[in-house]
């Protein structure tokens, strides 16, 4: 008698939003998972539906995994600020509107700046930050790429764009990896409508993204007198945010851990799924401040 293997169903996928009320905004999330929160903040133009829903779901085996979408944003009401510490108070806002009280928090790229900034300004409430393809605080020695900046303006990115984005298309590894974290993404209908795609909308992420790096509020250097335990996992060719930004800081930040992943690009965690799952699962329970 043969047995034939079912595929088991994606909650990530699947998922239904759930609405709140913030600062007068009507604010899209997501939830799946159980056990202690992790609250996700997204990329310049991510939304609810551009997670790899297989990150999502391996780490949703050990967490209450919640992602959500700024203000103006996808599934959301508002307006996006241009200051990321505008952006870090409407996610502790955010979360107190759900009912969290601390939280673990990942930050992709732009949502790196955001975690970054919140578990500085409320260190009581983010117990750890995961730091996904993003920049630490003040000048960057590599800064972004111009084949990075030609892509991610266009209004909307094909799988040949998001090889470049996000992935080392240099590598036939790195390539299929991108195939198919794409596949698994766009599985659900009509993602594109949904991704801002107007210049004056990029304007306000790069406008945030500009003060982050100038850094008028020393957080770089409040980034090293922080005891919150912090991950950060890098591409070895990220051409938007280097990983190797953060060469200086390293032994200089007393409870941050690096990992860096080979033939990888700006979104390590979609090339290597399960393994960025896994490191943040074991991170989060065995780290403590």
């Amino acid at each position: 008698m043969s047995t034939q293997l079912v595929t088991p169903v994606s909650q990530a996928a699947n998922v239904e939003n759930n609405y709140v009320q913030v600062n007068g905004n009507r604010i899209a999330y997501r939830s799946i998972g159980s056990g202690s929160p992790i609250v996700l903040a997204n990329r310049m133009r991510g939304t609810l539906d551009t997670w790899d829903p297989l990150f999502l779901d391996t780490l949703a085996e050990h967490h209450t995994v919640i992602t959500f979408d700024y203000p103006g944003v996808g599934y959301s009401t508002g307006v996006l600020p241009d200051d990321i510490g505008q952006v870090a108070e409407f996610v502790n806002d955010f979360a107190t509107a759900i009912n969290l009280d601390t939280f673990a928090m990942l930050g992709w790229s732009w949502g790196g700046f955001t975690t970054q900034t919140l578990l500085l300004d409320q260190p009581e409430r983010v117990t750890h930050a995961i730091l996904v393809g993003t920049n630490p605080p003040g000048p960057d020695q590599l800064p972004i790429q111009q084949v990075f900046i030609e892509r991610a303006m266009k209004p909307v990115n094909d799988l040949d764009d998001e090889e470049v984005l996000f992935f080392e298309p240099k590598s036939e590894f790195s390539r299929m990896a991108a195939k198919a974290s794409h596949e698994r993404i766009y599985a659900r209908p009509d993602v594109v409508s949904k991704i801002p795609s107007q210049m004056e909308q990029f304007m306000v992420y790069l406008n945030a993204a500009a003060s982050f790096g100038v850094d008028r509020s020393g957080r770089r250097a409040r980034l090293t007198q922080s005891r919150t335990p912090m991950l950060v996992i890098s591409g070895d060719n990220d051409t938007s945010t280097a990983g190797q930004n953060w060469f200086p800081l390293i032994g200089q930040i007393p409870n941050a851990q690096f990992v860096f992943y080979p033939e990888s690009g700006h979104g390590p965690q979609h090339q290597y799924p399960e393994l960025s799952a896994d490191y943040i699962i074991k991170f989060i329970s065995r780290t403590f401040r």
